[in-house]
C-alpha cells in the first residue's frame, strides 16, 4: 500500500531518522509536515528538502498570528512567496476559537490574507477550525477557495455537508481509533473526499504522549471499516485524492 499523511509537526518530532524509519516499514510513502510560524516553516522546508518522502506545507497558526505585529506577519509571507515553489501547501491556517478572548475579528483578517496568499500561489490550504467550524466555511466560500483540506475537523453532519458540497477535503486523524466523532465523519465524507492524519506528535491512537506518521494506518482501518471495503481500496483512493489535489506538486 502506499499509505499518505496529510498533516504533522515533524519539526517537533523526537528521532526524526527514527520516525521515517518506522513510517516506511509501514509503508508510508508521503507526509506533509505543518509548519505555524517562522522558525516551524523553516524547519518544514529543511525537512522536505533532505527527505524526498515529506513535503512541507507553511503558514502560521491562528493563535500564534496573535503575538505578531505587521512587520512579522509580512516576514512570514515574503517566506512563504520566496519559497513556493518547494512547498506543496499553505497550512496550518485558520481559526481557532477555544478562548473566547483570543482577537476573533483580528483572526477572520489574517486568515483571509492567507487564503488569498494560497489562491495567489495557486496552492491548496490546510485549515485549522477548533471551534470555528462554521466560520472557516463561511469565510472559504466567501472567498471562493476551491483546494482546501478541513484538517481534523471537528463541525456538525451539515457543516461537514457543506464541505462535501464545496468539493473540499477534509482528513480522519488517528484518534478516530476511540472517537466517536471522527468514525462518524469517517462514515458521512465520501471517501472520494477523504484524506488521513496523524497530526503527530499530538492525537496518538492509543491516547500515549507521541503519536508519529507509523501509525496513520489506524485512520485507515477506521474508514475501511466504515465503508466496507479493504485497505487497499482506502489505500488507492487516498492516493488519487492525493494526485488530484496536488496535481501540479508531484
Amino acid at each position: 500500500m502506499n499509505l499518505i499523511d496529510v498533516h504533522c509537526h515533524l519539526d517537533i518530532c523526537d528521532d526524526i531518522e527514527g520516525v521515517l524509519e518506522r513510517a516506511k516499514a509501514s509503508e508510508v510513502k508521503k507526509i506533509i509536515t505543518n509548519g505555524i510560524n517562522l522558525d516551524s516553516n523553516k524547519k518544514a522546508l529543511e525537512l522536505s528538502l533532505k527527505y524526498p518522502e515529506i513535503k512541507s506545507a507553511i503558514g502560521l497558526y491562528p493563535i500564534d498570528a496573535l503575538s505578531l505585529n505587521e512587520k512579522e506577519i509580512n516576514e512570514i509571507i515574503s517566506f512563504i512567496k520566496g519559497n513556493s515553489d518547494k512547498i506543496i501547501a499553505i497550512g496550518e491556517v485558520g481559526l481557532d476559537f477555544k478562548e473566547d478572548d483570543k482577537q476573533h475579528e483580528r483572526q477572520k483578517e489574517i486568515f483571509k490574507i492567507m487564503i488569498k496568499l494560497s489562491k495567489d500561489l495557486d496552492k491548496p490550504i490546510i485549515v485549522h477550525s477548533r471551534r470555528a467550524e462554521k466560520e472557516c466555511i463561511e469565510i472559504l466560500e466567501e472567498m471562493q477557495v476551491k483546494k482546501v483540506i478541513m484538517h481534523c475537523f471537528s463541525g456538525r453532519k451539515n457543516l461537514i455537508a457543506r464541505i462535501v458540497a464545496n468539493k473540499w477535503f477534509i482528513s480522519v486523524p488517528t484518534n478516530a481509533k476511540y472517537s466517536r466523532q471522527f468514525q462518524q465523519m469517517a462514515y458521512d465524507a465520501p471517501l472520494t473526499q477523504i484524506f488521513c492524519e496523524t497530526d503527530s506528535p499530538f492525537l496518538h491512537p492509543d491516547k500515549l504522549k507521541n503519536n508519529e506518521p507509523s501509525f496513520i494506518i489506524e485512520s485507515y482501518k477506521i474508514i475501511a471499516a466504515k465503508k466496507g471495503i479493504s485497505l487497499q481500496e482506502v489505500s488507492e483512493i487516498i492516493e488519487r485524492n492525493y494526485n488530484k489535489l496536488f496535481s501540479h506538486e508531484n
